[in-house]
């Protein structure tokens, strides 16, 4: 009985051997291939910047103004928008400095960066005060504001929770279909998320 045991053993030795090296290997495949592209990325020459689809900020949006004494929230987020008012703003949402290097170039990144930073304070701004609206009742302010959130491709997902909600209130929840294809389309991790809220809303009318 007892060889029988040991050769059970070493087989099973020999079999965990084999597996953790076809792991191990399957592992070191992934980041191979990424610092080969890391490294294709650092080579490439610094690319034109002009055919990036810039956001332009409605000028309407910065003709109301918000009292800070009667909402801080709102206040500040028309300050951040003043503050973008001439700076470039781009979703870059999804997309990999890597990737962003093999387009663009590496001596481009910290522009890169800036313009994704600027469109993270415009979606925050504008989720700010499309809640500000919302509350005092003035949906058709509200709903604009969101709409326009969404074509910029943002993750947010409270601005498409709040957006189908308005869409239910003013009697029109068939327009949350067309939020549907807008939150398919995003390169986030927020986008599955996004769908099932809004599946969710459709179904609760």
């Amino acid at each position: 009985m007892v060889f029988p045991v040991l050769t059970s053993v070493v087989i099973f030795i020999i079999v965990m051997f084999l597996f953790n090296k076809k792991s191990s290997r399957q592992m070191q495949e992934p980041l191979t291939q990424f610092w080969e592209k890391e490294q294709e990325a650092n080579l490439v020459r610094k690319q034109s910047l002009d055919q990036l689809d810039y956001i332009r900020i409605p000028e309407e949006f910065y003709s109301v103004s918000y009292d800070a004494q009667e909402d801080k929230d709102a206040a500040e987020a028309l300050q951040i928008l003043n503050s973008l008012r001439d700076e470039k703003i781009v979703n870059l949402t999804g997309i990999s400095n890597t990737d962003l290097k093999l387009s663009f170039g590496p001596a481009n990144l910290p522009e890169l960066s800036r313009f994704d930073q600027n469109y993270t304070l415009l979606a925050r701004a504008l989720q700010s005060l499309a809640e500000y609206h919302a509350r005092k009742e003035q949906t058709d302010e509200a709903q604009h504001i969101l709409e326009f959130a969404l074509d910029t491709g943002t993750d947010i997902s409270s601005s498409y929770r709040l957006l189908a909600d308005l869409y239910i209130k003013n009697g029109c929840p068939e327009k949350i279909n067309e939020m549907l294809p807008k939150a398919a389309a995003l390169k986030s991790a927020m986008s599955a998320a996004i769908i099932r809220s809004l599946e969710e809303k459709k179904a609760s009318v």
